[in-house]
C-alpha cells in the first residue's frame, strides 16, 4: 500500500509539531508499506487557509526553493528513500500543477466541487464566522490538495493520504474526488492535535519552535526540549516518538518519583538521535551534564553572539535571557529574575535591573540559566 503526507515549503525546518505526521510515514515503512512525501512546491505559492485567521505570506520562486531544499534534509533520517517496494519517494506536486491550465482545471476538477459544500467544512466557516477575509486563492487550496490526491493515485498507486486534524477537509475532498473523476476508492486518516498533559500545544515553548534542522535549533537544546518533558508525558511520547520497544517503554513508564527522569532521559537520547544522529545524542547528553556540574566545556549549548562594542556599554541581564530565547519576553525575563531563576555564570541575579558588561566574561563567554535545565551561551564578535 502506498500513502502520503503532504508538507508545504513555509520554512526552511519542520518542527516537532509535524513530527508525528513523520513518525507515521516511518511507521508505515516499517510496516512493509510505501511511504510518499509529498513538498508543496505548488501549493505554498497559496499557502494552506486552514483554520488561520489570515492570509499566509506569499513567498517568492527563490524563497520556496531554499525551503524545500532545509526540508529535503529531514526526510532522509526518518525515512529509508530507494527504487524498492517499500523505499520512500519525494515528489513534488509543482511537477503537475505548474503545468495547468485555468479552464481545463475548472473545467476537469472544478466541477466536481460545489461552493454549498466548500463553505461547510470547518476550516472555511470559521474564518467566515469571524468575518476575516478570505480570498479566491486561499478558496482553490482545498481544490489543489484533491488534485494532488488524484494524481498521486494516478502517478503512484496511492490509497491514502494522511495529516492532522486540520486537514480532514481537504483530505475528504480528496476522496471524493478520487471517486467522482477516476470511480477511485481511496481514504483518509487524520491524527489529533497533540497537547501535553498540562494543555500546552506540543513543540511550542517560550523560546519559539522545536525546529528539526540543526542549523534552527542546536540539537542540544532539541535533547534538553525532550529531557524537559513532562512527567506524565514519558511514556506517550516515548511510543510515539522513539522506536523502543513496547515492553521497555512499559518498564520506564512505571518508573515512580525522581527515577521518572532516566525515562525522559532515554527519551531525549531516542528523538535526538532520530533527528539528528547518534553522535549528537550522545554529545547532548554530555553538555548537559556539564552545564548541571558546572563545567566550562559546554559549546553544545545554544549560543548567541552579540558586538563587544554592545557588552562594553553594558547590557541588562532581562534582555540577554529574551535574545537566547530562554524566555520570551521582557516581562517574563523580570519574573524569572524576581523568582530567584536567573543565573549568570552560575550566579543568582535578583535584581530586575541587573546589567552586565565584557568584564562578566568568563573564558569568552556569559553562560545564562533559566532555572536548572535550560542554559545558553552568550558570546562576543569583534566591534
Amino acid at each position: 500500500m502506498a500513502a502520503y503526507i503532504g508538507f508545504d515549503a513555509t520554512a526552511d525546518s519542520l518542527h516537532t509539531g509535524h513530527l508525528l505526521q513523520l513518525m507515521s510515514l516511518r511507521w508505515l515503512q516499517r510496516s512493509g508499506h510505501k511511504p510518499i512525501v509529498l513538498v508543496g512546491g505548488g501549493t505554498t505559492r497559496i499557502g494552506d487557509p486552514s483554520f488561520r485567521d489570515s492570509g499566509r505570506p506569499l513567498l517568492d520562486d527563490q524563497q520556496i526553493a531554499r525551503n524545500l531544499a532545509g526540508l529535503q534534509q529531514v526526510f532522509s533520517r526518518y525515512l529509508a528513500f530507494g527504487d524498492g517496494p517499500t523505499d520512500a519517494v519525494l515528489v513534488n506536486n509543482a511537477d503537475w500543477l505548474d503545468a495547468l491550465h485555468f479552464i481545463p482545471l475548472l473545467r476537469d476538477v472544478g466541477r466536481h466541487f460545489t461552493v454549498n459544500r466548500m463553505l461547510s467544512f470547518d476550516s472555511v466557516r470559521t474564518r467566515l464566522d469571524r468575518e476575516e477575509p478570505l480570498t479566491l486563492l486561499e478558496f482553490n487550496y482545498m481544490i489543489l490538495q484533491a488534485f494532488d490526491f488524484l494524481e498521486l493515485a494516478r502517478r503512484h498507486g496511492c490509497v491514502l493520504q494522511m495529516g492532522g486534524a486540520d486537514q480532514w477537509g481537504n483530505i475528504v475532498n480528496g476522496v471524493e474526488l478520487g471517486r467522482r473523476a477516476d470511480q477511485r476508492q481511496l481514504f483518509g486518516l487524520t491524527t489529533p492535535l497533540l497537547t501535553t498533559a498540562s494543555g500546552a500545544k506540543m513543540g511550542k515553548t517560550v523560546g519559539g519552535a522545536i525546529w528539526l534542522n540543526a542549523d534552527r535549533l542546536a540539537p542540544y537544546a532539541f535533547w534538553q526540549f525532550w529531557r524537559n518533558t513532562e512527567d506524565a508525558d514519558a511514556g506517550r511520547f516515548l511510543r510515539l516518538f522513539t522506536d523502543l520497544p513496547l515492553a521497555e517503554i512499559s518498564r520506564l513508564e512505571a518508573l515512580q518519583g525522581a527515577e521518572i527522569n532516566a525515562a525522559k532521559q532515554v527519551l531525549a537520547h531516542a528523538a535526538t538521535g532520530l533527528a539528528h544522529s547518534e553522535v549528537a545524542a550522545v554529545e547532548a547528553a554530555g553538555t548537559a551534564r556539564q552545564a548541571f556540574a558546572g563545567g566550562d566545556d559546554l559549546d553544545g549549548l545554544p549560543t548567541i553572539t552579540v558586538p563587544r562594542s554592545r557588552l562594553d556599554r553594558g547590557i541588562t541581564v532581562a534582555e540577554l535571557f529574551v535574545l537566547t530565547g530562554l524566555v520570551g519576553s521582557k516581562s517574563e525575563a523580570r519574573r524569572l529574575i524576581a523568582g530567584n531563576g536567573a543565573r549568570v555564570n552560575g550566579r543568582g541575579i535578583g535584581d530586575e535591573a541587573a546589567a552586565v558588561n565584557a568584564g562578566d566574561l568568563k573564558t569568552g563567554a556569559l553562560k545564562l540559566s533559566a532555572g536548572r535545565k535550560r542554559h545558553a551561551l552568550v558570546r562576543t564578535s569583534d566591534p
